[in-house]
């Protein structure tokens, strides 16, 4: 009598822990804080500020919704091709990455939002264009554009907006602003869009115009860094069907911009290195190259790829732009 009775009580543990093993990659609830990397309304890595700028004058004049790299990595072809929102190694990345180093330079003039979402597995980039990796991508926008309705709804209440992403954040961060920006009552209230690290095509938009002055707002900009004379295979097999603007003058221009113009590297979020880096967009491939003598890899030698810079490089350049865009959209706004 007593198996009868504990066989079906097995069978509602195996139920249960079947059913909590599939809500740890549920569809994420963006009422939880926990879903956020970064929201105003929490103690995140996003409020942190740098010694050298403790003094400096801050406010929150805008709202900007970022969306982060790719912070879900595994060896080979084993894994999921999407990241557990619960997984800790992937949201421990994202914090002490991304959202340290590239949303903290909102944080002078902005709330910052950044969500947490299904991301991509990093070999679905690998596999970049395939049906498998369509819907793991597909899948990561989904999340986004939920969590940019539920930041719409309840927290931004017709404040100005910025978008800025990373990489696979700016691979969704463009279809954002094509679905919800690109010629639609919101591009009014964009003070400007971000995009970087990701190739942003000549067609991406139809209304939203590229930024080609620094205090242009309704826009966007973005680019990304290699060493100078570095071509990589994958730019050029686009055949110039790229935008780029180049973060130290903040235009089109395939002129040469001095290190002079650079106001600063971010070191470690302890220090800024100042007029050490020089520019210029390559004008085959709209790539933006970087001439930065010091910048070197852990065996010493010289970077060809800097992708993960593509925010520390210009740190304090794009610090300083953000509150000239937000001082002109207002300025306009008013009116």
């Amino acid at each position: 009598m007593k198996k009868f009775l504990l066989f079906p009580l097995i069978l509602v543990l195996i139920s249960l822990l079947t059913t909590f093993g599939k809500d740890t990659n549920s569809k994420p609830n963006y009422r939880l804080l926990r879903n956020w990397a970064a929201s105003p309304f929490k103690e995140d890595a996003s409020d942190s500020i740098p010694d050298f700028l403790r003094n400096e004058a801050r406010d929150a004049r805008a709202d900007v919704f970022f969306i982060h790299p790719t912070s879900f990595f595994t060896e080979g072809d084993k894994g999921a091709w999407n990241a557990d929102l619960q997984d800790t190694v992937v949201n421990n990345n994202t914090d002490s990455r991304s959202i340290l180093f590239q949303t903290t330079v909102f944080n002078g003039n902005c709330r910052v939002f950044a969500p947490r979402y299904r991301q991509g597995n990093m070999r679905a980039f690998y596999v970049f264009g395939t049906p498998v990796a369509n819907q793991a991508f597909d899948l990561a926008y989904q999340d986004v554009k939920v969590a940019f309705l539920y930041f719409l709804k309840h927290y931004n209440k017709n404040r100005p907006i910025i978008i800025a992403s990373h990489s696979q954040g700016t691979l969704h961060a463009i279809r954002l602003l094509q679905e919800f920006f690109d010629g639609t009552p919101l591009q009014d209230r964009l003070v400007c869009a971000y995009i970087i690290g990701f190739q942003i095509k000549k067609d991406a938009f139809k209304h939203l115009p590229v930024g080609d002055h620094a205090d242009q707002t309704g826009c966007f900009v973005g680019w990304r860094s290699y060493a100078k004379g570095v071509i990589p295979k994958e730019a050029a097999a686009e055949k110039g069907n790229s935008i780029c603007v180049n973060p130290l003058t903040w235009n089109t221009s395939e002129s040469e911009a001095s290190a002079k113009l650079h106001q600063g590297i971010m070191n470690g979020f302890r220090t800024i290195t100042a007029h050490s880096v020089a520019t210029v967009i390559e004008p085959s491939t709209k790539i933006l190259w970087v001439e930065a003598p010091g910048l070197k890899n852990e065996k010493g030698e010289a970077m060809k790829n800097l992708h993960v810079y593509d925010y520390n490089l210009f740190w304090l350049n794009i610090r300083e732009n953000i509150k000239l865009r937000i001082d002109a959209f207002l300025t306009t706004h008013r009116k």
